[in-house]
């Protein structure tokens, strides 16, 4: 035998007899400790491909710790640009331009978003609030938030579940910042307790929503991606309670027009607002069919992720996976360039400003909803050729155009096939 073989047989019999001795995990000791959380910076110690990829993900980027690193708010703080552009309001604020508290940049702990719009989170008598200003990045432009009542709005018991992972709201702290790992697997120290060497044990101590049946593992997207009230806490706008697994409705009460929010719904129940897909998503034709938010979008994906709203592909590309185009009737006639996004996802619900986000409902929005009710937009006039064109006329051409021809010829006798 060769000498290099023979070390190799013998690493092979050492790591036999080594697994062998190992003694099975103590698995009743392990689940009589408390389930508590234990941040991305432990998962990363055995996950580090998905870290890597969850880093570079919005959820990782939720709420940034400012005193950490300056550079994560996104504009110059400038109390005379702030009022200058808070002025230009005036007549929509609930309180005068001049008096809004503007905070300084030293004041600011964490920044809330960095895509759509930026919010800033500043502390008061020992309470977290959201300041009562926002940077809307695309226009470069300042607006008011809650102006009138911010510092009664305790940002963890509103917000602060959806923003971080983590949060206990008896002693007001929270684990981590963003939508870390542990806010869609769950509380992670029995997972972290075990050894590598106990694949199936450690299995069972973690949730992996890939492996949940349809229904709840869409929840877990659902639990932040709404809104509404807990069923559990007063006052709190996040599903408190709420663990990946478990059924969301238990925990939250979704939002609706018929339950009298106009604010942030139109009258057909479609979001006006952001952070409400899976409102939108439930009246879909793909909730009926089993079509999931991770059945377009990626949570974590290895290497650079391949578009801005981390969806497997841009555009109509996304949806024409799916969905083969194999004729051009009707209406996809004259849109024969395929955006399906421009009519079944039309952009009419608001972030930082109105149209910058699109509808989940997946159902192009015709002329006849605006004539019903002229508060619905719809998919045609969101484009600058029909902007103006009378909406009954551009209904009939729509009409016409989708007509089908009827049935000719004549019934076929039954076939004996005996």
């Amino acid at each position: 035998m060769k000498k290099r073989d023979l070390i190799l047989a013998c690493c092979l019999i050492a790591i036999t007899v080594a697994c062998g001795r190992e003694s099975p995990p103590d698995m009743e000791s392990v689940l009589s400790e408390p389930k508590t959380h234990v941040g991305s910076n432990t998962c990363k110690m055995c996950h580090l491909e998905h870290y890597d990829s969850w880093k570079m993900t919005q959820h990782s980027r939720m709420i940034q710790d400012a005193r950490k690193n300056r550079d994560v708010i996104v504009t110059e703080i400038s109390g005379e640009k702030i009022r200058r552009d808070l002025a230009k309001l005036e007549d929509t604020l609930k309180v005068p331009s001049d008096r809004i508290y503007v905070p300084g940049i030293d004041e600011i702990l964490y920044t809330i978003g960095s895509q759509w719009k930026q919010r800033y989170i500043v502390q008061k008598e020992g309470t977290l609030y959201i300041s009562p200003i926002q940077y809307n990045l695309e226009t470069h432009r300042w607006v008011n938030y809650h102006e009138q009542d911010w510092d009664k709005r305790p940002w963890l018991l509103k917000c602060g579940g959806c923003h971080v992972t983590g949060v206990n709201l008896e002693t007001q702290t929270f684990n981590e910042p963003g939508v870390a790992c542990e806010a869609c697997h769950g509380k992670g120290s029995w997972h972290a307790a075990l050894p590598k060497t106990a694949v199936f044990e450690k299995r069972q101590t973690i949730v992996n929503p890939a492996k949940l049946p349809v229904g709840v593992a869409q929840q877990i997207c659902g639990s932040c991606h709404n809104r509404g009230k807990s069923l559990k806490k007063k006052g709190a706008g996040w599903a408190v309670g709420y663990e990946p697994g478990k059924a969301l409705e238990a925990y939250y009460q979704s939002t609706s027009y018929a339950g009298g929010d106009k604010k942030h719904l139109y009258s057909n129940e479609f979001s006006k607002g952001h952070h409400q897909q899976q409102i939108d998503w439930s009246q879909s034709p793909h909730a009926r069919e089993g079509v999931t938010c991770t059945s377009c979008h990626y949570v974590h994906q290895l290497g650079v992720p391949p578009t801005r709203s981390q969806t497997q592909a841009a555009g109509s590309a996304q949806c024409t996976q799916c969905h083969e185009m194999v004729n051009r009737n009707g209406a996809h006639s004259i849109h024969s360039f395929a955006n399906c996004v421009g009519c079944h996802m039309p952009r009419i619900a608001k972030s930082a400003e109105i149209g910058d986000i699109r509808s989940h409902t997946f159902v192009a929005l015709l002329p006849r909803e605006t004539i019903a009710d002229k508060t619905i937009p719809n998919s045609c006039t969101s484009c600058h050729k029909h902007k103006d064109v009378d909406l009954n006329k551009l209904q009939a051409a729509y009409d016409l155009l989708t007509q089908r021809p009827k049935p000719m010829g004549k019934a076929m006798a039954p076939v004996d096939v005996d």
